[in-house]
C-alpha cells in the first residue's frame, strides 16, 4: 500500500541518496532531483520500479516550475518535499569570501529550498486530500558555525527561518513543516571531515562521524507522522563528534 508520493532534492548522492531509497522501501512512490540525469537514474534503479528522475536546478524558478508540473502529471499530488539539495564552497575567511561563492551558496541551500518550499505550498494546499509535509536539511552550523564558512553558515540559518515561517502559515491548510540538523553523516563530502576539520581554536582534528542509514531513518520518522504532529527541529548526529560543550 502507498505511503503517498516523496520528493527529494539532491537525491543523486549522499543523504539524498538514502533517504530516497528508504522512502521507495517503505511504501512511497518517490521522485529524484537533482542537476545531473545519470546518478538520478542510478538511484532511481535502487529505489525500484515506480521511481521518477527529473534532472533539475532547484536555483532557476522555471526548472523547479517543470519539476513540480512533472510531479502533477505522473502522480496528481506530492505528501512529502525533502529539501535536501545544498552546498558548502571550499572553508574561506569572511574577509576573502567572494561575492560568486556567496551567491552561489544562497542561491542553492536558501533560495533553492525557497522555491521547491513554494512550489510545494501551492500544490498541497489545493490538492485533495488536503495538506503534506515539508522537511528541511538544515545544519548545525545554523548556530553553531564552522569556521571560515561563513557563506554556508548564513544559508542555513536562513533555512532555519524559513523552516518555522512555513510551519506557522501551513497551519490552515494542514501543512507541517519541520527541519533536520545533520552532525557528521558518513557520505563522500564529509570525508574530509573524517580525516581533519578547522576547529574554532585553529587547531585541525579529526572528527567522529554517523552512518547516513540512521539519517534516512530519523526522515522516515519525521514524515510517518499523522499532520496534526509535527518534529519542528530534529537533531541528528555523531555522538563524539566536538559539537555539544566544548567537544
Amino acid at each position: 500500500m502507498s505511503r503517498g508520493v516523496a520528493l527529494v532534492t539532491g537525491a543523486g548522492s549522499g543523504i539524498g541518496r538514502s533517504v530516497a531509497v528508504a522512502l521507495a522501501a517503505a511504501g512511497y512512490a518517490v521522485v529524484l532531483a537533482g542537476r545531473r540525469q545519470a546518478p538520478l537514474d542510478a538511484v532511481a534503479a535502487e529505489a525500484g520500479k515506480g521511481a521518477l528522475a527529473v534532472a533539475a536546478n532547484v536555483t532557476a524558478p522555471a526548472d523547479v516550475d517543470a519539476l513540480f508540473g512533472r510531479v502533477v502529471e505522473r502522480f496528481g499530488r506530492l505528501d512529502l518535499l525533502f529539501n535536501n539539495a545544498g552546498i558548502a564552497t571550499a572553508p574561506t575567511s569572511l574577509d576573502d569570501l567572494s561575492i560568486e561563492d556567496w551567491r552561489a551558496t544562497i542561491d542553492t541551500n536558501l533560495t533553492g529550498t525557497f522555491l521547491c518550499t513554494r512550489a510545494a505550498f501551492r500544490l498541497m494546499k489545493n490538492q485533495r486530500p488536503r495538506g503534506g509535509r515539508i522537511i528541511n536539511n538544515g545544519s548545525l552550523s545554523a548556530t553553531t558555525p564552522r569556521p571560515a564558512m561563513a557563506g554556508y553558515t548564513a544559508s542555513k540559518h536562513g533555512v532555519t527561518g524559513l523552516t518555522r515561517a512555513t510551519a506557522l502559515e501551513g497551519r490552515p491548510y494542514d501543512i507541517a513543516c519541520g527541519q533536520i540538523d545533520i552532525g557528521n553523516a558518513r557520505t563522500d563530502l564529509a570525508t574530509s571531515i573524517a580525516e581533519g576539520a578547522l576547529q574554532a581554536d585553529g587547531s585541525r582534528l579529526p572528527e567522529a562521524t554517523l552512518d547516513v542509514r540512521h539519517v534516512a531513518d530519523a526522515v522516515l520518522y519525521m514524515a510517518g507522522l499523522p499532520l496534526d504532529a509535527n518534529v519542528l527541529f530534529m537533531t541528528v548526529m555523531a555522538s563524539r563528534m566536538p559539537y555539544v560543550g566544548r567537544g
